[in-house]
């Protein structure tokens, strides 16, 4: 099954941009995925090809039309029946390792990028649009982050990675930040590689490479070690219960 990328833009030029390139662009030449920027000015219906209006009650900025969006979006769903619709945003959910799994293991996205002060709020209820966020940052329109979506999707699809587990021992696969990595030359500027990574003994830089990662975890993301803390502590628990019923 070949991953299928949508993108409903303003501005179709900017893809596959560096999405063709590296792995990437790589995967894209061997037809494991493809790109099918959609240009959203050719769903309006005037002479100058309008897709924004002025916001209802006043303010500053233009706000994308719905019923030229709806019209995009049709067309994209037409193409890709079963592909969920995605709006770039920094008022939706924040995108996670988990929900880009959930992508890549589907048969592609629609990703809608906006552009002035954003979209008019009836078409994530009209269309069924999922709100997604890359950050708590405003960028200039949601191609970039569209990219940002999209290259971490395409890097899970198989056979893009060399090694198979590239895609998973490292940051968030298991609710954890990644652990620290070292290469020669051993010693730089008085600084060495720890010498359990240069032991040879395997369970032992498995249990350090462990504790890196939770230590970094609880130093640098607070948030993302209580979330790790409170799911090992449930599946300990249930773990416990389930001990408890058979030996009753």
């Amino acid at each position: 099954m070949t991953f299928a990328a949508t993108v409903l833009t303003l501005y179709p030029e900017m893809f596959p941009g560096p999405l063709g390139v590296s792995l990437a662009g790589r995967a894209l030449s061997e037809g494991k995925w493809t790109i099918n920027p959609v240009q959203i000015r050719d769903f309006a219906t005037d002479k100058h090809r309008t897709v924004d209006d002025t916001p209802a009650g006043g303010g500053a900025g233009m706000v994308l039309k719905v019923d030229i969006l709806a019209a995009a979006i049709d067309h994209a769903r037409s193409l890709s029946p079963d592909a969920p619709v995605i709006a770039m945003t920094p008022r939706g959910k924040p995108i996670t390792q988990t929900r880009v799994r959930e992508l890549a293991a589907g048969p592609g996205v629609t990703v809608l990028c906006g552009r002035f002060e954003g979209f008019d709020e009836r078409i994530f209820e009209g269309r069924g649009v999922e709100e997604v966020s890359v950050g708590d940052i405003v960028l200039s329109g949601g191609e970039p982050a569209a990219l940002m979506l999209l290259d971490a999707c395409i890097r899970l699809l198989p056979g893009v990675m060399g090694a198979p587990s590239s895609g998973t021992e490292e940051s968030f696969e298991d609710g954890l930040l990644e652990y620290p990595h070292y290469t020669r030359p051993t010693e730089w500027e008085g600084r060495t590689i720890p010498e359990v990574l240069r032991s040879g003994d395997h369970a032992k830089i498995a249990t350090w490479r462990k504790q890196k990662a939770e230590d970094d975890t609880r130093l640098r993301r607070p948030d993302l070690w209580e979330r790790h803390r409170d799911a090992r502590d449930q599946s300990a628990s249930g773990a416990r219960h389930e001990n408890e019923d058979l030996g009753s």
